[in-house]
């Protein structure tokens, strides 16, 4: 049965470095919830935290609202696929999966019906008597998820367990545990780096910068109302212009890049002397002189081309407004390449321009 959590001020100090500073959060029974960040901002530290492998120095942690303060990590409800996977290299597939339930003090058939179940859930079905270090990558992964998921949790913590694949494996696992989280119905925790995995795989997704949530959203809201600079960067919104000025009315507002207007839309409460105009990529178009818009801009621009590069099916396109800040536009193998020098129409379509604060 998928179980709730609840983090209140959750902290874990490490003498006076805060790995985890203050963290509020509450996880829906039966969700997929991401945290995602860099390597070093806590993410792992509060997995551990939740899976019972760590101590908070100060908050409180609850399954369902029951405190698991005190409550050691193989009493709570909860398997976990750690990075490593921290498979026993002298047991067979089957001796692996089945090793949980074995200490449970399951035998015999019971526990063979036990583990086949789990190997079939993993699409690894008959491969029980197999020696797991003759498996390929992708099969030792689907064995340690085996292991976790035969223990019927009701929290499935995975501690960034695709590092290390390679890129084909990767997609394959992150297709695999989707569609586990919808058979088994259980609350899973995925801890990574990696943004295409949080955003093809979570209900919601936290990213986590310093040891604090810098925003809990659905993904879409994270490309639509970015927090602040930070998490617009960490999910690709990498283009952040200063701006000379902004008149703001309500949700919408104009802000000065370099003398030209760009209409945005405002990301929530935000001090215009502190903010940014950060331009997503996948609104940006160029267009050539004597072309009309695909479609109705929010703005046209006049940018200088500085360069490109070839990507293979698409080039960079750098641009740059007077004063000297650039944005770069992906333009398609196939499309003209603008004359480096000459002053082209940039088009960015609706709800391509957002004003975010800097922090």
């Amino acid at each position: 049965m998928a179980i709730s959590i609840q983090l209140e001020n959750v902290t874990r100090a490490f003498g006076p470095v805060r790995g985890v500073d203050d963290v509020s959060l509450s996880i829906r029974a039966g969700e997929f919830f991401t945290l995602l960040g860099s390597s070093g901002c806590g993410k792992s530290t509060l997995l551990k935290l939740v899976g019972g492998f760590d101590a908070p120095t100060g908050g409180r942690i609850a399954f369902d609202g029951r405190d698991m303060g005190g409550v050691p990590a193989n009493a709570r409800p909860v398997n976990t696929v750690f990075q490593s996977l921290g498979l026993f290299p002298h047991m067979s597939v089957a001796q692996n999966v089945g090793y949980g339930l074995s200490l449970r003090g399951l035998r015999g058939a019971a526990l063979a019906a036990k583990v086949e179940g789990a190997l079939d859930l993993v699409e690894l079905s008959g491969f029980g008597p197999r020696d797991v270090n003759l498996l390929s990558g992708g099969q030792r992964q689907r064995v340690a998820l085996a292991r976790a998921l035969v223990m019927e949790p009701g929290i499935l913590l995975l501690d960034e367990p695709l590092t290390g694949l390679d890129e084909r494996l990767r997609q394959q696992m992150r297709d695999e545990f989707a569609r586990l989280h919808k058979r088994t119905g259980a609350t899973f925790i995925l801890v990574t780096h990696n943004q295409d995995e949080a955003l093809s795989l979570s209900d919601r997704m936290g990213v986590m910068h310093q040891g604090r949530l810098q925003q809990v959203d659905a993904p879409a809201r994270f490309f639509e109302a970015p927090a602040n600079a930070f998490v617009a960067r960490f999910v690709g919104i990498d283009i952040q212009l200063k701006h000379e000025g902004v008149t703001s009315a309500g949700e919408f507002g104009s802000a000065v890049v370099a003398g030209q207007k760009v209409p945005v839309r405002i990301g929530g409460p935000v001090v215009p002397t502190q903010s940014v105009v950060a331009l997503r990529p996948d609104r940006l178009f160029l267009q050539s002189t004597d072309e009309r818009p695909l479609q109705e801009p929010d703005a046209l621009l006049m940018l200088r081309v500085v360069e490109s590069r070839f990507r293979g099916l698409h080039h960079d396109v750098t641009l740059a407004f007077a004063d000297g800040q650039t944005v770069v536009v992906a333009q398609g193998a196939d499309r003209p390449l603008p004359e480096p020098g000459r002053h082209v129409p940039l088009v960015v379509a609706a709800g391509g321009a957002i004003l975010i604060p800097t922090a």
